[in-house]
């Protein structure tokens, strides 16, 4: 019991809007809510420059299919030139992230083509990027870049157009991808002024400014405060649900070991075992050392 309350402590403590990261889910859930966001963490995760970015089927993309498994994504937009992009924020290692874009590839490409229609060509390039604040694979890569190829010809691609990028906080190889990259990856576990750089590219100090105003504004907090609130009284209702049935559960297991502890007795004729043993908890705790019960 004292183990399971020491979780629920640690589960409930509270993380002020001014000390959180963009690992953190709801600064990074309010910070790509702006689309300029949006287009700078795919740049500087990916190297590209991208003219413009459209939200492809709204911001927050939930995928239902009826009887399956849906998926909420973190956001997807789509550039100029018809490339996809779909961003996800992992801050803890849990599930299998490889399969998991295995089947967001599936949801997303899905909706694109009509029952019947012939040829693959609405099928658009699609960049699936997952940043991890741990390492992935262990290899100490600040960015594990997939891309389908053939086994006997290594440079003979695929061509599915499908790009799967892990990237990793806790890379340690800088002299094998970019800057920008480095000091992106580094902010978003210190989002706050100790973790921008002096010289810094523009983009990543635009970025930081965006999160500066969502940190201070009054609004953003009140609305943290709600939903700090409401996961608050749902954790309070489920632990006091959990308690209570573990109670009763409780209550009918001694209630089942005793009656066995009786009709042990009772086939031995200890009738003042029996009596004594209702009233003497001490003394019921031996006769059940003595019964193995």
């Amino acid at each position: 019991m004292e183990r399971t309350e020491n979780l629920i402590m640690q589960e409930d403590r509270w993380k002020p809007l001014k000390e959180m990261n963009l690992t953190d889910d709801f600064l990074f859930d309010v910070a790509t809510t702006e689309l300029e966001n949006c287009k700078t963490i795919i740049e500087l995760s990916t190297g590209l420059r991208l003219k413009s970015l459209k939200w492809k089927e709204g911001q927050k993309v939930i995928h239902n299919i009826p009887g399956k498994r849906g998926i909420r994504m973190d956001f997807v937009a789509e550039s100029e030139d018809g490339r996809v992009f779909d961003v996800e924020m992992q801050n803890r290692k849990e599930g299998n992230i490889p399969k998991r874009t295995r089947f967001y590839q599936a949801l997303m490409d899905a909706p694109l083509l009509k029952s019947g229609e012939k040829g693959f060509d609405k099928l658009k390039p699609l960049f699936i990027i997952v940043i991890c604040d741990y390492d992935p694979y262990g290899m100490k890569k600040y960015c594990y870049t997939f891309e389908s190829r053939c086994k006997e010809q290594p440079d003979l691609l695929l061509g599915d157009e499908v790009t799967k990028l892990f990237l990793s906080t806790k890379g340690e190889n800088e002299d094998e991808v970019s800057k920008e990259l480095v000091d992106f990856l580094h902010y978003i576990t210190e989002s706050n002024e100790r973790g921008l750089p002096e010289e810094c590219d523009e983009r990543l100090r635009r970025l930081h400014e965006s999160i500066q105003e969502i940190k201070t504004s009054t609004s953003v907090e009140v609305e943290y405060m709600k939903m700090e609130e409401r996961e608050r009284l749902v954790k309070e209702e489920a632990t006091e649900r959990g308690l209570r049935e573990g109670r009763i559960r409780g209550r009918e297991e001694g209630e089942e070991r005793l009656a066995r502890l009786l009709i042990n007795l009772s086939k031995q004729n200890r009738q003042e075992d029996s009596n004594r043993a209702l009233k003497d908890l001490e003394y019921r705790k031996k006769l059940y050392e003595e019964f193995g019960l």
